[in-house]
Formats: structure tokens, sequence, C-alpha cells
């Protein structure tokens, strides 16, 4: 009987053979770590937890997006910092900037980081390294996880007054703007007040009028834990026979002479006495009122009299009545009258 030849080459069927056995052990591995579906189900499960368990950690752990000015940001007691060495796994670690201002480096010690920045403190943890010859030549990373609460107080005349989260140096400009911008009633004068760390309180001024250039404001920075007080502008009563009666802001820096704040009344009425007009001026031991030519200021005859913040100017009806004005009468009418702004 004849047999059958076999034409296959011998290095191809030794192929062949290996790559049957490669399948036999894939399948059959494959049926050992075959699950059930309770164990699948379990091994989801336990995904979950694990994912919600990182999620919960990262919260509580404070993470923040990085502020704006991050390269300006001193660090300061309270910071927690997570510090990793390249190539040296076994170095990183989280350090807590205690009250003294100073981090416990594993192996190194105490290190006084409070008031340098993310690459001062970098380099300042490398160097400590390098002196105690830990090691040769560290690459050192920080990242800041909490930052301490640090925030500044904008009061007085801004729409928006009240604390403001502020974790580095910024502008007056921005400052303010963070609290709503000023409100009309603003006086040039803007406070700010800072304390050291002696706790002495120390007071810096600002000139600024809303209609200036807005230069000096982005020039003046402000520190956190600084408070910025925006003082409210002086008020001009002008009372009496007047075509609009009422309290006159003295904005931008103005001074208002009587002439003036007669102007912005919209003038004397046809009623008015137009030779003398009373001044009721309040000082520390009560209030005096004092009589000024109103007409003869009109026509250039005597010198303009310049008003101060909370005078009152009353234009009397007729020459008689000028003299039995009663300064509280006038006061109380400065009370209830209208506010308006000065040009």
């Amino acid at each position: 009987m004849l047999k059958a030849k076999n034409n296959i080459p011998k290095p191809m069927l030794r192929s062949v053979m290996l790559l049957v056995v490669l399948l036999c052990m894939l399948a059959s591995a494959e049926v050992k770590g075959q699950q059930s579906p309770s164990a699948i189900t379990a091994n989801i499960a336990e995904t979950s937890s694990t994912a919600a368990r990182r999620s919960a950690t990262s919260n509580e752990a404070g993470l923040m997006p990085v502020p704006e000015g991050f390269e300006k940001l001193r660090l300061s007691p309270g910071y927690l910092l997570q510090m990793d060495v390249y190539d040296v796994p076994e170095m990183s670690t989280e350090l807590r900037i205690d009250a003294k201002g100073s981090v416990t480096v594993p192996l190194a010690g105490s290190v006084h980081l409070e008031g340098d920045t993310v690459p001062e403190a970098q380099a300042a943890i490398a160097r400590v390294l390098i002196d105690k010859r830990i090691l040769k030549d560290p690459q050192v990373t920080i990242n800041v996880l909490q930052y301490s609460s640090k925030s500044v107080s904008v009061l007085g005349e801004v729409l928006n007054p009240g604390r403001l989260p502020l974790l580095a140096p910024e502008s007056l400009e921005d400052v303010i703007a963070l609290a709503g911008g000023e409100t009309i009633s603003a006086n040039d004068d803007i406070e700010i007040q800072h304390t050291s760390e002696s706790g002495d309180v120390t007071s810096r001024h600002v000139i600024y009028t809303q209609a200036g250039d807005s230069s000096t404001l982005q020039n003046t920075l402000v520190e956190p834990g600084d408070t910025v007080l925006v003082h409210r502008a002086g008020i001009i009563y002008v009372l009496g026979a007047v075509t609009r009666p009422g309290g006159y802001l003295m904005v931008n820096g103005g001074s208002l002479s009587v002439i003036q704040a007669v102007s912005l009344a919209g003038g004397i009425t046809l009623q008015a006495s137009a030779k003398w007009a009373v001044i009721v001026r309040r000082q520390v031991d009560g209030y005096v009122q004092f009589k000024v030519p109103l007409s003869a200021m009109e026509t250039g005859g005597a010198a303009p009299v310049q008003l101060l913040a909370n005078d009152a100017l009353y234009v009397p009806v007729s020459t008689w009545k000028a003299v039995l004005i009663s300064s509280s009468n006038v006061l109380s009418a400065a009370t209830s009258a209208a506010i308006y702004r000065a040009p």
C-alpha cells in the first residue's frame, strides 16, 4: 500500500505545533481565571468604593486652584506642602508649616520657610539636604496643598464691603474692584491700615479721584491682612430760598465756595434775600453761624468764602429773617434733605 507523502516542510510544521500549544495554554488560563457574575459585581463595587475614598480624600485635603499672582505668594504658618525629591521617592512627604514658620524635613530637621516663595522654599530645602550630606544634587519640588486663611477687609464707600480672600499682595485697584468698586459718595482719600507682627497698626493714605489717573491705584499694593477704608465724601447742605435745596457731595477731591454751592442748588428764588446768606458750622463745643455777603461775592466785590464738609448754607427769604435763623432748625432741615452728587 502506498503511503501519503508529507509535503509540509519540517520548520513550518514545528511553527504550527508551537502555535497550537500556545493556544491551548491560553484557553486553560482563561478557564482558570474565569469569575462568576457575583465576583465580577463585587470587584466593580470595590473599584467604585476605592474611587469614592480617593475623591473624599482629595476633598478633605482642601485642594484649591492656583490663585492669580501665584509667583508672588509667600508661605506662612498653616500652609500644607507636598515635597517630592526627584529619583528619591522615599523622601516624598507632606509638610505643615508650624506657628514658627518652619517645617520638619525627614533626616534634615527643621527648615524655616515663612516668607519664602515656592521656588525659594525649594532651594532652601535642597540647600539643607546638601549641607547635611544627605543628597549630593537634590531636585526638590514643592506643591501647595492647603493655604492658610488670609483676607483683606474693604470698608466704607464700596458697593460690597466686607472681608475678601487675598492670598498674595494685589494692587489697590484690583482689591477695590473685588469689592464692587466705589460708590458715588466716595471721597478722594483711601486709607490702608496694616498690622505688623508686633501688633502695631500703621496707616497710609492714597489720594485718588474717580476722574483721575488710575495708575495711582495700580502702583499701590495691598497685603493680606490689611484693611482698606474708602472714606465718604464731605457733604455741603444748601437750604432755604434756592431752586433745589439739598445736600451736595464734595466728590473728586473738590472744594465748594458759597457761590458754587448756590449754583449747584439751581440759584436763588425770587423771594430770596440776595444780599446775605448764613453759614451754620459744627464745632467741638457746638454750632456757630455767621453771615456772608452773597450778592457782593456774586459781583466780585467780596472774596469767595470756601465751605467745609458738613456746613449748611442757608439763603433766607428776606433780609430781616436772616437775623432770626435758628441753627437747630437749619440742621433739622439738613438731615431730611435729598443728597445730590456734585460734578
